[in-house]
């Protein structure tokens, strides 16, 4: 039997990734299309599979793939291989064929060029090689590449598995480029698409992908009309010789333009059309001698931002509320589970209770390859429903009092239903029956969306009442302190951790382990050392009342909870075991301020604004508890949804039970039986998850929601470090403290300024030490506004850049009525 192992590159299109490669793929789907790519040839993956079959190299490669550092030892085994007969005879026809001149030896894995995954320079490439031997040594050159330290490295943190890469070569007659450089059909810092990218510089291309050269940097509308231009240094150039291999010269230095309108209108017209045939923004490569342009490769862009949004005032304002829930990217299980049928259910819910559309979660939430990409603050959209709200909510305002709230027989069904899903063990049931299981606590949370929709008018009717009253005798600035204090869950659990924190600072040995040891360390010592049984006990009985709480998100069931991450709460304590800083009452203080005003000596007046300020509280502690209970719901529905994954797991389909929030909950619902699926079936989900992972690493550093379009029209207040809402009262002096997670909350110490990109109620013990709080998003209705002013801490909210504008250490003076954080003078007492 004779198999061939090349063929010319029209001989292969996009569906032949498994043969060609990525790059030998793309570069015949080109060909096949009228793009203009140099005539070449694909030596097919069956060339290096056959080599691996019919020598020892590929029993060799088996027993060091699991090896540390084996990289060099692998690509020593290629270096000695005897390559079989008919694979450098095909190798020297095809070359023969295409006219034995130069050529370009490319790498073309079977791994590159995917979604989230470009490889872009892990393989190697060979420019001006000439003649047999030496075109066959490079292809062997390129198959070893496969092993370098860094393809390995990459591929690893891809978790592509290395038994199942394999590899193909592209060999192309080699262009002696005048010009050379890379071409974007999105500009790929902006994500704008109405952008195209260009730099060049002058001889071949490597000059430019190798960072060798600061080349001229063009900006171009679709058309190929420049918008910007940027010269270039010119440092260096690269050129083919004339017997093979290439020189690196000095360069001109000379900043003019290489590229003309035309040229430069060409390539626009050359991105435009391989964007629109792929269906995605391209990368791609590019030369021109004598003349005439050649496309030399084309890959998907990777890492490219979404397009830039332009926001109208009402997402302005609602975009601090959103960031502060979405600091971390959903996983597709949190978004098609937890959020779509939970927590955005819930806002559907109230929504739909005053006649108002909420957008359905993928306008929310956009996708791109089953990952999100972007967060888009909603515009609810009012529909004729909403004419009627008035009598709705004043209907619901007066029949349902938020401070009885509890008494409602629906919240005893509530807890009844969440004490049934905490006896049952999902491990002992089927798939279907963890699966119903899942949807029971969607169910359950059904109880607390009801009696929102009930109990919210009741809520925010009194604190209407109160502001509109306020702003009739001229104190609206007493508003927000005013209404700070209620007594909540939160502020218990908040005295519960501080009970805590007083026993730690009053034993010894306990105060010792808190200030020396690691987190891990120290959760293992309070679990184990008999001097602590005491102390594990009360530990053990906070975790069991307030453990459901969210450690990062709310609308997140792939983040863990206090129970599931219990150093976190050890962070807290450690955190509020130094001074406690005496709060100042801005409630009392308000209050104060309110009953001096000459109206309220009339009684009726008096009795009528001190019951709309507890009306207003009763509302706020409504709002925070019934978000407390909702998360009770959290810990059935993350074990539900870990035992799915454990099982797919054991039937490997996935490589970590974790990887479960890579699926979608109705793919989930969809199997008959996770850990028995079909082989087919198995292998699509297992590709799907790798994908969808790749994506997601992909987009780590492209946030959900760019803080400058959502403060773009704001302004930095003179003389200030960083500005935003004035969201608590009164100036602080002290050291930044940035604390960036849950897993930081240790590190703050008492009389520092608490400076982080988003809060939610699990850092609000934080309050209990920080001399102040600086966030980079929120309002200042949001969870870190109203304890700060029950603390009587200043904060300022919504700065958008505080994390990375101000640093650990630096002396700020914060001014949350002003909303500002300026430098501090160090001779100036705190």
């Amino acid at each position: 039997m004779t198999e061939k192992f090349t063929g010319t590159l029209a001989d292969f299109g996009a569906a032949d990734l498994a043969s060609a490669g990525g790059k030998g793929a793309n570069l015949g789907e080109l060909v096949r299309h009228g793009f203009p790519v140099p005539a070449g040839f694909v030596v097919t993956t069956a060339a290096y599979a056959t080599l691996l079959v019919e020598t020892s190299l590929g029993a060799e490669l088996e027993r060091l793939l699991d090896a540390e550092n084996a990289g060099a030892r692998i690509r020593a085994l290629f270096t000695d291989a005897q390559i079989p007969a008919r694979v450098s005879a095909d190798i020297a026809a095809a070359y023969a064929a295409l006219g034995s001149g130069p050529v370009a030896v490319r790498s073309s894995a079977t791994s590159e060029d995917l979604p989230g995954a470009a490889f872009a320079g892990q393989q190697d490439t060979f420019l001006n090689i000439v003649g047999e031997q030496a075109v066959i040594r490079a292809v062997v050159d390129c198959w070893a590449s496969l092993w370098t330290d860094r393809a390995i490295a990459y591929r690893q943190r891809q978790r592509i598995d290395p038994r199942e890469v394999s590899i193909a070569v592209v060999v192309q007659d080699m262009v002696p480029a005048d010009t050379a450089g890379v071409l974007f059909s999105a500009n790929p810092v902006t994500g704008e698409r109405g952008e195209i990218v260009v730099d060049a510089s002058p001889g071949l291309g490597e000059a430019v992908v190798s960072g060798r050269v600061t080349p001229e940097h063009y900006v171009l509308d679709s058309t190929g009309r420049t918008r910007t231009f940027t010269p270039g240094a010119h440092e260096v150039v690269i050129r083919a010789l004339a017997g093979g291999g290439t020189e690196e010269g000095a360069g001109t230095g000379s900043p003019g333009a290489a590229l003309g309108e035309e040229q430069l209108a060409e390539l626009a017209r050359l991105a435009v059309r391989a964007q629109e045939h792929f269906g995605r923004p391209q990368d791609m490569e590019w030369a021109i001698t004598g003349g005439c342009l050649s496309v030399l490769q084309a890959r998907p862009m990777t890492a490219l931002p979404p397009q830039p949004m332009r926001l109208n005032a009402f997402q302005r304002f609602m975009g601090p509320f959103f960031l502060e829930m979405f600091q971390d990217r959903p996983y597709p299980l949190d978004v098609s589970g937890w959020m779509q049928r939970g927590i955005l259910a819930m806002l559907h819910g109230m929504a739909g209770s005053v006649g108002v559309i909420f957008p359905p979660v993928k306008e929310l939430l956009p996708e791109e390859d089953g990952v999100v990409i972007r967060l888009v603050p909603p515009v609810p959209r009012p529909t004729l429903r909403t004419l009627g709200v008035p009598l709705s909510v004043a209907r619901r305002a007066r029949r349902f009092n938020p401070a009885r709230w509890t008494d409602d027989s629906r919240f005893a069904t509530f807890l009844e239903n969440v004490r049934r899903l905490a006896g049952q063990d999902p491990r002992s049931m089927s798939w279907r029956g963890v699966v119903g299981f899942a949807e029971d606590a969607f169910a359950t949370m059904r109880g607390i969306t009801e009696l929102r929709i009930s109990y919210l008018p009741g809520a925010f009717v009194p604190q209407l009442k109160l502001r509109l009253m306020l702003l009739l005798l001229g104190k609206r600035h007493l508003g927000p302190a005013l209404i700070a204090g209620a007594e909540t869950r939160t502020s218990q659990a908040n005295r519960a951790l501080e009970d805590l924190a007083d026993r730690v600072r009053s034993h010894g040995g306990l105060a010792r382990a808190f200030t020396e040891l690691a987190p891990g360390e120290l959760l293992s010592r309070v679990e184990h050392d008999p001097e602590f049984t005491e102390f594990h006990a009360r530990f053990h009985a906070f975790l069991a009342e307030y453990g459901h709480r969210e450690t990062v998100s709310v609308v997140m069931s792939s983040s863990p909870t206090w129970s599931d991450a219990p150093e976190v709460v050890l962070g807290l304590i450690t955190s509020m075991m130094g001074e406690r800083r005496p709060a100042a009452d801005q409630t009392g203080q308000a209050l104060a301020e309110l009953k001096r005003h000459p109206a309220l000596r009339i009684t009726a007046v008096r009795r009528h604004l001190l019951s709309a300020v507890a009306a207003a509280k009763a509302g706020t502690a409504f709002r925070e508890d019934s978000h407390f209970y909702a998360t009770m719901v959290l810990p059935p529905l993350r074990r539900a949804l870990s035992d799915l994954g454990r099982r797919l797991c054991e039937a490997g389909v996935l490589a970590d039970p974790a990887d479960v929030n890579h699926l979608r909950f109705e793919e989930l619902a969809g199997m008959d039986d996770g850990g028995a699926l079909p082989a087919a079936e198995q292998e699509r989900y297992r590709r799907l998850v790798l994908a969808r992972a790749a994506k997601r690493r992909e987009l780590e550093g492209i946030p959900l929601l760019d803080t400058a379009s959502l403060f773009a029209h704001g302004h930095r207040r003179p003389g200030a470090l960083v500005s935003g809402m004035p969201a608590s009262r009164g100036q602080a002096t002290g050291t930044v403290r940035i604390i960036r997670g849950p897993d930081e909350f240790g590190l703050l110490r008492s009389g520092e300024i608490l400076v982080c990109p988003y809060t939610n109620p699990s850092w609000t013990p934080l309050f209990q030490r920080a001399a102040a709080v600086v966030v980079d998003a929120g309002g200042i209705a949001s969870h870190a506004a109203i304890v700060a002013r029950e603390y009587g801490i200043p904060a300022v909210m919504g700065t958008g850049s505080g994390t990375s504008a101000l640093q650990d250490g630096q002396l700020v003076l914060v001014d949350g009525t002003r909303g500002r954080v300026t430098a501090a003078d160090p001779e100036q007492p705190a």
